[in-house]
Parts: C-alpha cells; sequence; structure tokens
C-alpha cells in the first residue's frame, strides 16, 4: 500500500521573517555630532550679518555686511592680531615638538622607573585651573623679565601644549619599529641623517597630529596670553573677548568666526591624518 507523506508547507518560524527596520546608533550620533558644530557657525553667522535681530524672529528682518567691513578694512587691529596670533602659534609648535618627540620616544619606547611620576606631572598642569597656574608662572616671569613680550607667551603656552604633544608621540613610538634605523646607522647613516630619512617619515602622521592639536591649543588660549602679556601682546582672543564687552552682536560674533575658522581647518588636517596612525595605548612600553 502506497503512502503519501504529508510535507507541510509552512516556512518555519523566522526562517523567511521580515528583518526589523530600525534607526541605527551611528547614522544618528553622526548627525548629532554634526549638528553640535553646524548650529553654534550658522549661529554666528546670521548674527554677524544681522541688523536688528529681535526676538521672537526666526531670521533677521535685515541684513548687513557693518561688521565685515570694519574689522576686515585696511588698519583694522584684526590683521595684526591674525599675524600675533599665527607667529605665537607656530613658535609654540616648533618648541613644543622639539620636547615631545624625544620625550614621547623615551615614554613609549621604554620603561623605567619613576615612569608613572613623569606621565602624572605632565598631566598636572592640564588638571590644574588655568588662572592658578597663570598666576604662578606670573611671578616667576616676572622675575625673569619675560612678561609683558612676545616670547614669554610663546613660554607659557607650553605648559597646556606640551603634555598633549609629548602623549601622542608616545603612543606613536609605542608602536614604532626601530629595525630600520639600526639598519641605517649600521650602513653608515649618522644619527641625525637617519632621524630625517628613516625616523621622521614614519612618525609623520604622528607629528602632523601632535602639531596641529598644539596649534589648536595655543591658537584659544585667553588666560594665559592676558596675565603673561599683559595686554601688549594681542592675539586674537584678547580683541575677541575686548570686542565682546562692547555689546556688539554682529560685530563679536564676526570676530568669532574670523577666531575659529583656522581651527575648522586644523581639524580637517588633523582628521586626514589620524586614519594613518597605528592605534595605539600611551605608554604600551
Amino acid at each position: 500500500m502506497n503512502q503519501r507523506v504529508a510535507t507541510s508547507t509552512t516556512p518555519s518560524l523566522g526562517e523567511h521573517a521580515a528583518p526589523r527596520r530600525g534607526l541605527r546608533p551611528g547614522p544618528v550620533l553622526a548627525v548629532a555630532v554634526l549638528a553640535l558644530l553646524v548650529l553654534p557657525v550658522a549661529t554666528l553667522v546670521i548674527f554677524s550679518l544681522a541688523r536688528g535681530y529681535f526676538y521672537p524672529q526666526l531670521i533677521p528682518g535685515d541684513w548687513s555686511l557693518r561688521a565685515w567691513r570694519v574689522l576686515l578694512r585696511p588698519g583694522s587691529e584684526v590683521w595684526g592680531a591674525i599675524v600675533t596670533t599665527t607667529l605665537v602659534g607656530l613658535a609654540v609648535v616648533v618648541a613644543a615638538l622639539a620636547v615631545a618627540i624625544p620625550a614621547g620616544r623615551s615614554l613609549g619606547r621604554h620603561t623605567f622607573r619613576g615612569k608613572r611620576l613623569v606621565e602624572f606631572l605632565l598631566l598636572a598642569p592640564l588638571l590644574a585651573p588655568p588662572v592658578v597656574v597663570a598666576m604662578g608662572l606670573d611671578f616667576a616671569f616676572l622675575r625673569l623679565h619675560l612678561t609683558n613680550n612676545f616670547w614669554g607667551v610663546v613660554l607659557v603656552h607650553l605648559v597646556p601644549t606640551v603634555p598633549y604633544a609629548v602623549f601622542i608621540m608616545s603612543g606613536v613610538f609605542a608602536n614604532y619599529d626601530p629595525a630600520p634605523e639600526g639598519q641605517a646607522r649600521t650602513l653608515g647613516a649618522t644619527r641625525l641623517r637617519a632621524f630625517r630619512y628613516v625616523t621622521l617619515p614614519a612618525i609623520a602622521p604622528g607629528v602632523v597630529v601632535a602639531a596641529v592639536l598644539v596649534l589648536i591649543v595655543s591658537w584659544g588660549q585667553y588666560v594665559l596670553t592676558l596675565l603673561i602679556g599683559g595686554g601688549q601682546v594681542v592675539t586674537l582672543p584678547i580683541l575677541l573677548f575686548a570686542t565682546s564687552t562692547g555689546g556688539d552682536t554682529a560685530l563679536t560674533s564676526a570676530l568669532a568666526l574670523i577666531t575659529i575658522a583656522p581651527v575648522l581647518l586644523l581639524l580637517l588636517v588633523a582628521s586626514r591624518h589620524v586614519s594613518r596612525m597605528p592605534a595605539a595605548r600611551i605608554g604600551a612600553r
């Protein structure tokens, strides 16, 4: 007798279940971060171009380029502040990297007694309030005749910038392979030539990131510049705070945009090099 075996054509549970659709956290977070970055800048742009912007207006009723004409006219203090801020920042970058590269190599490649203490001392200036640091350094700089001048401001900017540069370079050197450098020395290259042609190209992305971060931190210094510079060294943050007390919202907003524009460009430069840096744990060795 032939028996027919009945087979079920009903799919098993979950075999053809439709995938659940929902918002993924990645894109949502990216949009939120982008909004936090764009909205303040967009607000400054609107205020810098507005002539009479009052609540509850959503957009200004009248627009004007008055603030930009005032700030960018020939002979404006803004041009001198831009030059001073740039020169201070570049000098700080050179000095900070001169300290950070050898210090980062020591912290990243070697283990020695007191290493944790050295790392803590590097972080100490970042943990203390800037006013306290500035007041303490002001007394020392007065004795050394380093107040109210360009080089005093450069030196005081090293306090908040060197720790960042050292720890970045420490992470870079934690993943650095010294074998090619040793081979170059074995073939007769001097220490300087080996560093220039072998070591520096290998650590270049980290150097660029450290330089950009140092320049950004130096660019935005207000308290240290004010106390040590004594009003004689006028950078963009000093000029911005002085302008903000005048009550001219359009002028303040336009100057704020001029101040942050180089920072945004530097962040774009740094982002291109961060992806080329190997992942590292600071002080891995």
